[in-house]
């Protein structure tokens, strides 16, 4: 029984073999690795430091009532870290808030002027006191006529054409009366009347104001990076409540020696290594070049803007690939030229222990001779095996990159169909490309 599962196996095992050594050789485009002048390098080493960060600290004494936050969280621009006791404050800007309605409703009872029964009533004490007046005018009318013929003395006269006068009087003063009332308020009096309600508009702001102050949030999208208090403490003014940095960008703080800084300017393309991410290798800008140098050691700050891969795994939970703190490495050029290998960036296969290339053992193919269509392969198609060769990524020129490692000029290297090929594998060479060409799927993009 074992003995004829064996041979089971084994049938199987050489039938595997002959199916792949049927299997026709993969067809690839190639190109060929080219001597050229790259710009000389020095790599340096640096930090990773945020692009932003903030010591948020407290603009009021008050305790601590919530504290949402902690370490690690990602916290938007705005979004609350601390929220202090605000009772005693609420109660004064209601307060002030109510002194405030009260002070409009005055300016808007001024602004209005008379209401039609203020009119009314004023107009109707005028008319009364013109029929008193016009009554003791003409009581006084004749008792004079009754004093000049002897039939009045002289007392009761004086007495009746007072009573006359003050009629007078009366009926001028609610004539003045009806007159003010009918011309509304005195421009000065809601002059005054504004700006009392400019005055606690003031008041009630300030309060808005303070009260807003209670509540300390995050300055900027950002990670919170340390807690410096905690629920119930007491805090004073300026005390800080928590850390955080913005890591959508990072700076790669490095010091350049200074016979090389002279080599390098704001904005400049720098390559960018991170050796705890398997080898992460990006670009980056220069954003500031530091005129001050160390004077012990002779070097300039310089910072290198990197944008920093943000994994979001739901809107409160993102993860930076780039941590504030990490080692890195700027590949800084220095102004020299030096001889290096340079292959198309495609040629690349990344992902795996380190940066590799296919080479294929065969014949340099001509770029100019006629080939089959893409994607046949005919008896005169160029054939050869590939062998993968880990390289050492350098200076980057244009659509090349230079490469380090067990590879000769000359020799020819896979451009597409490498993601999937295998050490030894047999391929069909049904294209040369150019090294500097656009590739043909981004020249359709245009």
């Amino acid at each position: 029984m074992m003995m004829r599962f064996l041979i089971l196996i084994g049938a199987t095992l050489l039938a595997t073999c002959d199916a792949r050594a049927q299997q026709p050789p993969a067809p690839v485009a190639v190109s060929v690795v080219q001597l050229a002048d790259v710009d000389a390098v020095q790599s340096y080493v640096g930090t990773v430091i945020a692009s932003r960060s903030s010591s948020v600290g407290s603009a009021v004494d008050g305790r601590v009532q919530s504290y949402p936050i902690n370490e690690g969280d990602f916290v938007t621009k705005g979004q609350p870290l601390a929220q202090l006791l605000t009772e005693t404050i609420n109660l004064e800007l209601e307060a002030a808030q109510a002194e405030l309605l009260l002070r409009k409703h005055d300016l808007t009872e001024l602004e209005n002027g008379a209401r039609p029964e203020e009119l009314a009533a004023a107009d109707a004490s005028k008319r009364a006191a013109k029929a008193m007046h016009d009554f003791r005018l003409t009581q006084a009318t004749r008792a004079r006529k009754l004093f000049e013929k002897g039939a009045f003395n002289e007392d009761e006269l004086n007495e009746i054409e007072a009573e006359a006068e003050s009629t007078l009087q009366m009926f001028r003063k609610s004539e003045e009366n009806w007159k003010l009332v009918a011309a509304g308020p005195r421009v000065e009096k809601i002059l005054q009347a504004k700006a009392r309600v400019a005055m606690q508009d003031a008041i009630v702001r300030n309060l808005e104001s303070r009260v807003r102050k209670f509540t300390i949030v995050a300055p900027f999208d950002g990670f919170v990076v340390a807690e410096h208090t905690e629920q119930g403490e007491w805090i004073k003014q300026g005390d800080v409540v928590a850390d955080v940095v913005a890591l959508d960008e990072v700076d790669i703080l490095v010091n350049i020696r200074e016979s090389q800084v002279a080599d390098i300017r704001i904005g400049q393309n720098i390559a960018v290594e991170i050796p705890a991410l398997s080898d992460f290798r990006t670009t980056g800008t220069i954003s500031s070049i530091v005129p001050q140098a160390d004077i012990r050691a002779r070097s300039f700050p310089v910072k290198v803007r990197v944008r920093n891969p943000i994994q979001e795994n739901t809107s409160t939970d993102r993860t930076p690939l780039i941590k504030a703190g990490m080692l890195a490495r700027a590949i800084v050029p220095t102004g020299a030229k030096r001889k290096g290998l340079l292959v198309p960036k495609d040629a690349l296969v990344l992902g795996g222990p380190s940066p590799t290339v296919f080479v294929v053992d065969a014949t340099v193919p001509d770029i100019n001779e006629p080939i089959a269509p893409k994607g046949s392969v005919t008896p005169s198609t160029k054939t050869g095996k590939v062998r993968p060769v880990p390289v050492k990524m350098g200076t980057s020129d244009g659509r090349l990159i230079e490469v380090e490692g067990a590879i000769k000029a000359g020799e020819i290297v896979v451009v597409r169909g490498n993601e999937r090929l295998r050490p030894g594998q047999d391929v069909a060479i049904i294209e040369t490309l150019d090294p500097r060409a656009v590739p043909r799927a981004a020249a359709a993009g245009r």
